[in-house]
């Protein structure tokens, strides 16, 4: 595994990989969520006690898996940072964050929307909720060490530790529905009794989360591959300037 890390730690070599699985993630993306929303939206069916609501938990539950995931990303190309010091490891990390926000806030927006039928009321400081709040402004204090010393090897090593720090909330999120008493609804997919969703309503489920995936790789990609060429123009300046 070191070796396949040191071989494509090399940006020019990564670039070569990624453009190419750029494009196909970013088709992926597109036709697997347009496929997924016809599915959502027309043919699954309304929930019993929730009724044409249920069809939020389409964007919801995808985004929250998503924002886990990307989280989940960025610890581990924090690890790999602090063990091998392939700043292409930070790279990665960094360039997830501004993802990773977008899917916390969709998750927490489309849930409140959701929250509101169904327990009456947008927000309560249930132990999932503040959990997945607690996550948001982690991304939020991320992005604000990235933006705020970027060319900075302190910046790269704090924001590294941070990410580790900040791992430690997930298993708290995942299991908070199971260690605490909470109005969150326990798993229905990801636990010991099976899954207890539908066949129609888990086949649009699973589509979205498919589509997000592809559109996480997507972004993530193009915004590594604009930081590479832009690091490499600025070195390239400077070469000139000391020549």
């Amino acid at each position: 595994m070191i070796k396949y890390f040191h071989k494509f730690a090399n940006p020019v070599r990564f670039l070569k990989l990624a453009i190419p699985i750029k494009k196909i993630s970013g088709i992926a993306a597109f036709f697997t969520i347009f496929i997924g929303l016809i599915f959502a939206l027309l043919l699954s069916p309304p929930d019993y006690q929730q009724k044409e609501t249920v069809r939020i938990m389409y964007i919801h539950v995808p985004s929250a898996w998503m924002s886990l995931m990307t989280y989940g990303f960025i610890f581990l190309s924090s690890v790999f940072f602090l063990i091998w010091r392939f700043p292409l490891f930070l790279i990665l990390a960094k360039e997830s964050v501004p993802i990773g926000i977008i899917f916390t806030f969709s998750a927490l927006i489309s849930g409140a929307l959701w929250g509101k039928p169904t327990w009456g009321t947008y927000w309560v400081w249930d132990a999932r909720l503040t959990s997945f709040l607690i996550l948001f402004f982690i991304f939020l204090g991320l992005k604000l060490i990235k933006d705020t010393f970027s060319n900075s090897s302190k910046g790269n090593y704090t924001f590294a530790y941070l990410s580790l720090v900040g791992g430690f909330n997930l298993p708290i999120i995942k299991f908070s529905v199971d260690w605490w008493n909470t109005l969150h609804q326990p798993a229905s997919i990801i636990r010991t009794g099976g899954i207890s969703v539908s066949n129609e309503m888990l086949a649009p489920l699973f589509l979205m989360a498919l589509g997000l995936f592809f559109l996480f790789i997507y972004i993530l990609l193009v915004s590594v591959e604009i930081n590479i060429k832009e690091k490499s123009l600025i070195n390239f300046r400077d070469s000139l300037k000391n020549n």
